[in-house]
């Protein structure tokens, strides 16, 4: 069986993302920059990881903290607990009973006791705490009203000590709780408050805003035609979570180029200075992007105006195209002020997979990670050479071979959506049963095939030899067989 993705709109085999071929721009008056060749898509991978330096470390809110990675080592600010309390409902007492009873906070002289509560303050001169089922109410031989040991007290109670909680039991004064490093979950972050934090120093994360294009795109209910639904809107910033950023700020903007000028241009005042320091920190979404992503404009039509509106905001093209399919208009531009840009095709799966191609590498970088992985999957099926240009196809196991996913179009989501992986086939195809570089769904589990290599790339394998090609033929009785026409 043979498997090519069909020829989809704006990918011709005339495509510019050929190497060694340009494409003219169209001659309407405006002008553009030369159209350079487009990278490939390992290029392109390593091109995006490299252009970022990882965000400086910098003081989060605890209830933002959850989750990202620790840059300095949590302390205890004072002692834990910092004042002696009681373990028990009951009675502080000094000294061996009967005790007469005081007011509650005073200082006990010997034989003397006072009502506490789980947690109260252990009053000045206070030697333990009698439990309230240990103890009854009761009067001297003067009738005066006194507390003695009874009821459940087992023998020798209450003895110095007892049913205290000390200050510092848990963590004394500078005592380190947490290491640096560490991936905050809710306890780090309890622990946190209890050491008297309101912030803690974590590795910096992009920071990212989504603008999404399209004019005959609708949100909601059946589209007419010449309408689409968003495919967007609802997931991208989920998306983008998953890849370590966090998404700040989404908004629809027109088609014009006023449009794409403003969005691009937008940035965010600073915080009002005049706040206390642990609220003059901004919340997430009110911070500046360190990357925008849009949607759709990356074409070469006189309608697409991505390029234009960053090279008059002084911006430079990075990634101008990949000799890949889908997504292969795919753009990575830098702003003056160091805001990435990255331009999606506004196909949904050509749009997710220039993502994963160029958008991961980024967000990696900017977060302190390292490149996300490429391993390698054993072929289900025969899939032919594309030269000049790496495929990437959504697949599905079967028996522990991949094989390109059915619905797989550039307007697609089917195919992605039952996807265990995506395939990354190099021009030359793959024969049946050959190692094919893979990478894992940004929501999916990792690629973990025994055998495989950490970062395959172009197909490649540290200290393997290349398979040798040789003419198709049917599969030997013990060898790989094709079982991808059982995929639904």
């Amino acid at each position: 069986m043979t498997t090519g993705l069909p020829e989809a709109e704006g990918e011709s085999p005339s495509d510019p993302s050929q190497p060694g071929t340009e494409k003219q721009a169209p001659d309407d008056g405006v002008d553009r920059p030369p159209h350079h060749l487009a990278h490939t898509w390992q290029e392109a991978r390593q091109a995006s990881f490299n252009c970022a330096t990882p965000i400086p470390a910098g003081p989060v809110r605890l209830a933002d903290a959850i989750g990202r990675t620790l840059a300095t080592d949590v302390v205890a600010l004072q002692d834990i607990p910092h004042y002696a309390s009681s373990a028990m409902d009951g009675w502080a007492v000094n000294g061996t009973g009967p005790w007469i009873l005081s007011q509650p906070g005073q200082r006990l002289a010997p034989h003397e006791a006072s009502p506490i509560a789980t947690g109260g303050l252990i009053p000045p001169g206070a030697k333990a705490v009698l439990r309230s089922e240990s103890g009854v109410l009761t009067t001297d031989d003067d009738g005066l009203p006194v507390l003695a040991v009874g009821g459940g007290a087992r023998p020798g109670e209450p003895r110095n000590g007892q049913h205290i909680r000390k200050a510092g039991e848990e963590a004394l004064n500078g005592e380190t709780l947490v290491r640096s490093g560490a991936v905050l979950n809710p306890a780090h972050i309890a622990l946190a408050a209890l050491a008297g934090h309101d912030t803690v120093d974590v590795l910096g994360k992009p920071v990212v805003k989504l603008l999404l294009t399209g004019a005959e795109v609708v949100s909601e209910g059946l589209p007419a035609p010449g309408q689409v639904r968003d495919t967007f809107g609802p997931q991208l910033a989920s998306v983008v979570t998953m890849l370590g950023g966090i998404c700040a700020s989404q908004a629809r903007i027109g088609d014009g180029y006023a449009d794409w000028h403003a969005g691009l241009e937008d940035s965010v005042p600073e915080p009002d200075g005049g706040l206390p320091a642990s609220e003059s920190l901004p919340a997430p979404e009110s911070l500046q992007a360190d990357v925008v992503i849009t949607t759709g404009g990356t074409g070469r039509s006189g309608t697409d105006h991505l390029r234009r509106a960053v090279a008059d905001l002084g911006g430079r093209l990075l990634i101008d195209g990949i000799a890949m399919r889908p997504g292969h208009p795919v753009v990575l531009a830098e702003l003056p002020d160091g805001r990435f840009v990255l331009g999606l095709p506004g196909n949904p799966l050509a749009a997710m997979l220039a993502l994963s191609t160029v958008g991961a590498p980024l967000l990696a970088a900017l977060g302190h990670q390292p490149m996300p992985p490429v391993s390698e999957v054993p072929s289900g099926t025969t899939i032919e050479p594309d030269p000049g240009r790496t495929r990437l196809m959504p697949y599905r196991l079967l028996y522990g071979m991949a094989s390109p996913a059915k619905h797989a179009g550039p307007g697609m989501m089917r195919g992605l959506a039952s996807a265990d992986g995506v395939l990354v086939v190099p021009p030359h195809g793959v024969q049946l049963g050959e190692l094919v570089p893979a990478f894992a769904l940004p929501w999916g589990s990792s690629v973990d095939v025994p055998g495989s290599g950490a970062d395959a790339g172009a197909g490649k394998t540290a200290g393997k030899k290349p398979v040798k090609r040789t003419a198709r033929k049917g599969a030997a009785a013990d060898g790989p067989v094709d079982w991808s026409a059982l995929l639904d």
